[in-house]
């Protein structure tokens, strides 16, 4: 059963090799009827940076499949700027448009009302423009004065419309100016669009087993000096406590300098791999979580950029192997189709859900 407490004769603990917490006898910190939690003793950075007592606590998967944190913070309030400021940053720009001209003709919509409200004589002229309609002649009117592009022979009459006509000349250009701040900020920030594979695999590699996952560069800039770190989120039994462990893992290559098709990022499951011996059951007994982070020089705007993702223990494929991502091209020139990141070719029941000799061999130079 998924979740379950698993026993000392389960067999889980003997196949993770399990790192030695030590403990002190100072406590943690904590309210009325709270649990009293120990805190390891020395400078941990296995954690990521969330902390034992909180990663000891939580539940669930501590990134989204696309990279954003599960975690909250309250008594921050409601942060309605900053959130609508990074929400308009990250939007697509279909809807970063509908959404900035819709809200620039509601806001004139508003004021058109407000000068209807006035009364019929609050806007004079505009005969000879063809404006008959009332509600379409305060809302040209509106128009011209919110974006200072001046309201041809239109003009407010009486002291209460004159008023209007201030607040709005004075609200509109600094809305504007917000506006073009935010599509400045959008043209000029850096963006990753890098696009990982569906899922993860455990499929075969060098006589034995490895953890894997395909990426590629969906931008049409160039990335360069690309890091990638993988580490390991899974729940361990120590001193017949389960408890979550964090362990980073060693991929075949860490880095690549050329990031102008697609990277294999690849984990070898040796005996010296926290994976080594692991079964389809066993990960998902541990509730496993894959945090995935990429950085990577970015040449358009000569700066570093981040992506972050992760893959949980249902996510990852077994028994499969990546299909060819290679495609035909002329003479000359490498190829890729993007459409075949993800997919996959089964290989016989028992290829990869199987541990794999290697993986039980002593620590040393591998068999060649």
């Amino acid at each position: 059963m998924l979740g379950a407490q698993i026993g000392p004769d389960s067999g889980f603990r003997s196949l993770f090799p399990l790192r030695q917490i030590c403990v002190t006898d100072s406590i943690h910190v904590r309210e009325e009827g709270e649990e009293e939690v120990p805190v390891a003793s020395g400078h941990d950075e296995t954690d990521l940076g969330f902390g034992r007592v909180v990663s000891q606590n939580s539940r669930g998967r501590f990134l989204s499949r696309e990279g954003h944190p599960s975690s909250r913070k309250y008594g921050l309030g409601s942060q309605w700027a900053e959130r609508f400021y990074l929400r308009a940053l990250n939007a697509r720009w279909p809807e970063f448009a509908t959404w900035m001209v819709g809200g620039i003709l509601l806001v004139n919509g508003v004021f058109a009302i407000v000068y209807r409200a006035v009364g019929d004589g609050a806007i004079a002229g505009g005969g000879e423009m063809g404006l008959d309609d009332p509600f379409l002649r305060a809302l040209v009117f509106s128009v011209g004065v919110f974006t200072t592009v001046g309201t041809g022979t239109m003009h407010a009459v009486g002291p209460t419309a004159n008023w209007v006509l201030i607040i709005e000349s004075l609200a509109g250009p600094i809305t504007l100016v917000l506006a073009g701040g935010l599509l400045i900020a959008r043209l000029t920030r850096p963006r990753t669009a890098i696009r990982f594979s569906e899922s993860a695999v455990i499929a075969p590699y060098e006589g034995g087993r490895a953890f894997m996952f395909r990426i590629v560069n969906m931008n049409p800039g160039e990335l360069s000096d690309v890091k990638a770190r993988v580490n390991l989120v899974w729940f361990v039994e120590v001193d017949g406590k389960r408890e979550r462990d964090f362990l980073e893992l060693a991929l075949e290559r860490s880095s690549v300098e050329y990031f102008t098709l697609h990277w294999t990022v690849v984990h070898p499951i040796t005996a010296d791999s926290p994976l080594a011996g692991v079964t389809p059951a066993q990960l998902a007994a541990s509730e496993a979580e894959f945090v995935i982070s990429l950085s990577a020089h970015e040449e358009t705007f000569s700066t570093r950029v981040t992506r972050r993702a992760s893959y949980t223990w249902d996510e990852i494929r077994w028994d499969v192997k990546f299909s060819n991502i290679y495609a035909a091209a002329p003479a000359g020139i490498i190829a890729i189709d993007v459409d075949r990141l993800s997919r996959t070719e089964a290989l016989p029941e028992g290829t990869t859900s199987q541990p794999a000799a290697l993986e039980s061999l002593p620590r040393g130079p591998r068999p060649v």
